[in-house]
């Protein structure tokens, strides 16, 4: 797509001056210039909602400021740039604060000036529009109607939810079990809400150890502590205007969740090393996998700090209870992969489909996803098979017994079940599974009956 001229007025009553700027200007092919003598014509052309204004300060019917005013009441997007035959600072000073975007006065050097101040300027509309592309993108991406895939009753009642707690600044309790989605849920929350132009910030209570978890949401002051070289800001400043998201909030220490209590009621923080609290505008939403009113009563979680949290709950439905949902998610996963990969795209046979559905997914939706993946890796080049699809029960495993298995554990399960499809066959198993020989042998150690 073309892009559209820049589209410049110039407005001087010095037939001279007028001259030789519209002359400057029409000399690049990007630029659409349109020239007045005076202020009553352009006002009367304002509609037509230029780029960029080159306005004489002072004009024979209407002053430059009377005009700047004028075109900033109307449309703010328009740049004027002011040009003037004296360069009183005073006046420089007012006419920016009015919200011009440069005074240039009419020395030799204007031309140069001028050129410069424009290409500035194109660079600034360039980076807005790409920032507002970006902004629609995310939007639509994070649109739960686009990526919280499903039609069955559960998930429609989620969609309900959410759409809810988008119309508010109301705190949310997202609950489920491990690989529901509940990240997602909180991205669309934020990306559609009225916070949507300010930071998202995630946070897993769970993977930071727990004596740097104070400094990771407040921050630090430096010489805190021993490696603190310098300040650093913590996720609740990062989240100012934003959404704070706090994943995994049922594994957060009884002794913290006193100093998040007390930042949440008072919407200020306080940086480790510090006395001076730090106010704070951030929405809270958090996750767990716990029954949260469960570990009040073990007297694992502050009640207090449940009931400030509870606000609207979520409860994400397991995928085992969204049985219309499978093949939707299935046929999602599959179609991504392949764009992803830049590889042709895979049907699901009908046997797939039976198989896909006889299974409970204890990892949910996380399960289905690498299910699928690994399937459209293994499968042939037009269809998947039923054999392509490994599950649980098909000896590939994401627990074993009573205790979850370790990366390592899980890549040798991968391997040895892809080994066991093609008869033991090193080249051809790591071909499909994209990794070397030399990783096989190093996993499996060499096992006999391997060639």
């Amino acid at each position: 797509m073309t892009e559209k001229p820049l589209k410049i007025f110039v407005v001087e009553d010095s037939e001279w001056y007028n001259k030789i700027l519209v002359y400057t200007l029409s000399l690049n092919p990007d630029y659409e210039v349109k020239s007045f003598m005076n202020g009553s014509d352009f006002l009367r052309s304002l509609h037509e909602s230029p780029d960029i204004v080159t306005l004489d300060y002072r004009l024979p019917d209407i002053s430059g400021l009377e005009i700047l005013k004028r075109i900033k009441r109307e449309n703010n997007d328009i740049h004027v740039i002011l040009i003037s035959e004296q360069g009183d600072i005073d006046t420089v000073v007012n006419l920016l604060k009015l919200g011009a975007y440069d005074y240039i006065t009419k020395t030799d050097d204007i031309k140069d000036r001028l050129l410069n101040t424009i290409n500035n300027i194109q660079k600034g509309i360039g980076l807005k529009k790409e920032i507002t592309a970006l902004r629609s993108e995310v939007q639509k991406k994070y649109s739960y109607h686009n990526t919280i895939l499903g039609e069955s009753a559960a998930i429609k009642a989620v969609f309900e939810l959410i759409g809810k707690a988008i119309e508010t600044n109301i705190s949310v309790i997202i609950s489920g079990e491990t690989g529901t989605g509940k990240e997602l849920v909180a991205k669309a929350i934020h990306y559609n809400s009225k916070r949507r132009d300010k930071s998202f910030v995630a946070v897993n209570i769970d993977a930071i150890p727990s004596e740097l978890i104070e400094s990771e949401l407040f921050g630090h002051e430096k010489g805190a502590f021993t490696g603190a070289l310098a300040r650093r800001i913590g996720r609740f400043e990062e989240a100012d205007g934003g959404t704070l998201f706090l994943d995994e909030i049922g594994e957060m220490k009884m002794n913290l969740q006193t100093k998040l209590l007390r930042s949440l009621q008072e919407k200020e923080i306080t940086r480790v090393g510090s006395n001076k609290a730090v106010k704070t505008d951030c929405r809270i939403l958090v996750a767990t996998n716990k029954n949260l009113k469960e570990e009040v009563k073990k007297g694992n979680f502050r009640e207090d700090l449940y009931y400030r949290l509870l606000g609207l709950p979520i409860e994400l439905p397991p995928l085992r209870d969204r049985e219309n949902d499978i093949l939707i998610l299935a046929r999602h996963f599959a179609d991504n992969f392949c764009l992803e990969n830049k590889i042709p795209l895979k049907k699901l046979s009908p046997q797939v489909h039976r198989k896909l559905m006889s299974y409970n997914y204890p990892g949910n939706i996380r399960e289905l996803k690498s299910v699928i993946e690994l399937a459209v890796t293994l499968s042939g080049e037009i269809e998947i098979e039923p054999d392509d699809i490994i599950l649980d029960n098909d000896e590939l495993v994401l627990s074993s017994g009573d205790h979850e298995l370790t990366l390592k554990e899980h890549e040798k399960r991968i391997i040895e079940t892809v080994l066991k499809k093609y008869n033991n066959d090193i080249r051809k198993t790591a071909q499909k599974l994209d990794i070397g020989v030399a990783t096989i042998y190093r996993l499996l150690k060499k096992e006999k009956g391997i060639r």
